[in-house]
């Protein structure tokens, strides 16, 4: 059965993989998570929630103080209807009701609970996939080894040609490679990589222009506009773990 409560994991904690016989939907209330599978990587930030589908066998990873709510839906229960672990948007009202509904004594089929739920659930139904924020592995090896020098080094800024030198295979080789294996362009993935790092470096409070540097943003502001875009507020306002 996967737990509908609250826990608290330090910078750097960690929750082993498992996999629960329901749904989960994951959120941290402060700090950034990250679930892992086979299948890759997700990042939540504080206006993200990740929906974990039953079966999936992940891992959680915490930076900075992390305040873990956990809601558990039989698997008769799918509001979105997804079958993939997916970051989704958070408003206002979903924080507050995620926060509520795992902090209150699971007190069974009381009518406070049972109205809190089905508002939940209604707000789950109006939120949207964020696909963007997932990190795919790789299977194909000279993906595997080239993926692995970026994640080493997010602000490595060689082409896809000089990486290539480096685990020998051809950059039209390699570019076909991302789109099937990975289901997206190279510039696509080391663009989601260095997202997923920036967080992580805003949260271990690291200056926004040491982060856009660290990351291989050629300014500040260029870094800034694309963690705009994506998150819907610039890294300044990012909160710290």
């Amino acid at each position: 059965m996967a737990p509908t409560r609250t826990r608290r994991l330090a910078p750097g904690g960690s929750i082993d993989a498992h996999r629960h016989d329901d749904h989960q939907i994951v959120y941290a209330g402060r700090g950034v998570l990250t679930i892992t599978t086979d299948a890759g990587s997700w990042v939540a930030p504080g206006t993200r929630a990740i929906w974990v589908p039953a079966g999936v066998v992940h891992a959680h990873r915490a930076y900075g103080e992390l305040d873990l709510h956990l809601v558990g839906l039989p698997v008769t229960e799918n509001p979105l209807g997804l079958d993939a672990p997916t970051v989704l948007a958070v408003s206002a009202l979903l924080r507050e009701l995620l926060i509520a509904y795992t902090r209150a004594e699971d007190d069974g089929e009381s009518p406070e609970r049972a109205r809190l739920r089905a508002v939940l659930l209604d707000q789950l139904r109006a939120s949207d996939a964020q696909q963007p924020l997932h990190l795919p592995t790789p299977t194909a090896p000279p993906l595997r080894d080239l993926c692995a020098i970026l994640r080493a080094d997010p602000g490595d800024g060689r082409t896809l040609a000089e990486l290539g030198r480096q685990v020998g295979a051809g950059d039209r080789t390699l570019s076909r490679l991302f789109r099937s294996d990975l289901g997206m362009t190279f510039p696509q993935w080391r663009t989601q990589l260095r997202l997923h790092h920036a967080l992580i470096l805003l949260t271990e409070r690291t200056p926004v222009t040491a982060v856009a540097h660290q990351c291989g943003w050629s300014s500040a502001s260029a870094f800034i506009e694309v963690f705009r875009r994506t998150f819907g507020h610039t890294p300044g306002s990012h909160p710290a773990g």
